[in-house]
């Protein structure tokens, strides 16, 4: 079966066209982007703007015909934070509806975790032990953790690149005393992340998803895209030290030419680095494994999982006392073939 996912985030609109089948690994067929930057088109209610809803209807609408064209027998839309968090979201979410005849489903924070932890998992495979994953979306940071396909600790944080940037670095190029006072917020942010990961167990493994977080591994070293998605790529932590070092006196527009930043993100890229430093110094990670499989992947995977017979692809699982997590144990679709490292 061919399928479309259609990823509304806060940078932009990714639609992703494979061919899946119970059993099997999803095999990419093409991959479509546009820029968006929804989280720049809210107004001071917090609500999308006019324009930005506009651009939004034609975006979703355009990418539709384009999963219809590609003979996608199904259309799997999301949205992540910057709909989530919009005072408007259920009226723009109704346009999308009404214009476009795309269901827009608003995904909760722990599960995007989730999703994404379970593409993670079934990329390394059972051998790999606990797995610590890290994603930095522009509006938020997802942490997940655990043994199982469902992860034990599953949290969103308000800690996006995007967001941070808007608020924090409002400079081009950041000043030194920003970004100083920057570093120092997130280490207070992350003290109760850091204990809930550790209640959890020590993981025998940490691993990276994300743009931002691939376009740090490549500008510390790591092998570009074009050498296929099996090859290792890593980011350390000495590396992040000094790749931020670099890229903090740069413009927005410089940093754009670097090797694997677009001009979308080179803006954020500042702040996306700051958080990922944040969170390994935080969780106590040397280096993270970068992997190819995030969050579309994670929800093609619980579509196979549920027999394409339209089950939950999420749940609403009980948050803990800061209102980003989710229970462990709960249930999850049983395994299929892992894909090794």
């Amino acid at each position: 079966m061919r399928l479309g996912v259609l990823d509304v985030g806060s940078n932009t609109v990714h639609l992703l066209v494979v061919d899946a089948h119970r059993g099997g690994h999803p095999m990419p067929m093409s991959s479509t982007k546009e820029s968006l930057r929804l989280s720049e088109s809210m107004d001071d209610a917090g609500r999308i703007t006019a324009e930005g809803e506009q651009k939004l209807v034609d975006t979703v609408a355009d990418f539709a015909g384009l999963a219809a064209t590609s003979g996608c027998a199904e259309l799997m839309a999301f949205a992540t934070s910057a709909v989530r968090e919009a005072t408007n979201s259920e009226a723009v979410l109704e346009r999308v509806r009404t214009e476009t005849g795309v269901d827009l489903r608003v995904l909760a924070g722990a599960d995007e975790a989730r999703l994404t932890f379970l593409a993670v998992r079934r990329w390394y495979g059972w051998s790999a032990g606990r797995i610590v994953n890290l994603d930095i979306g522009g509006g938020s940071l997802e942490v997940s953790s655990g043994v199982d396909e469902e992860p034990d600790v599953a949290l969103s944080l308000q800690l996006g690149a995007g967001r941070l940037t808007r608020a924090w670095l409002p400079e081009d190029p950041p000043s030194k005393r920003r970004i100083a006072i920057l570093r120092d917020w997130l280490t207070a942010e992350l003290v109760d992340p850091a204990k809930q990961l550790g209640d959890a167990g020590k993981p025998d493994l940490a691993v990276g998803t994300s743009k931002t977080f691939r376009s740090l591994a490549r500008l510390t070293g790591a092998a570009p895209s074009g050498a296929g998605p099996r090859v290792r790529r890593t980011l350390t932590g000495s590396g992040l030290r000094q790749l931020i070092a670099f890229i903090s006196r740069m413009t927005a527009a410089d940093r754009a030419e670097l090797e694997g930043v677009s001009a979308d993100r080179s803006q954020q890229l500042v702040a996306g680095a700051l958080v990922a430093e944040a969170a390994m110094r935080a969780f106590s990670l040397d280096t993270l494994e970068i992997c190819p499989w995030a969050l579309r992947e994670g929800l093609i995977l619980r579509k196979l999982d549920t027999d394409m017979d339209g089950g939950p692809l999420t749940t609403n699982a009980p948050a803990t006392a800061s209102g980003n997590g989710v229970a462990p144990g709960s249930a999850s679709a049983g395994p299929i073939e892992t894909v090794p490292s």
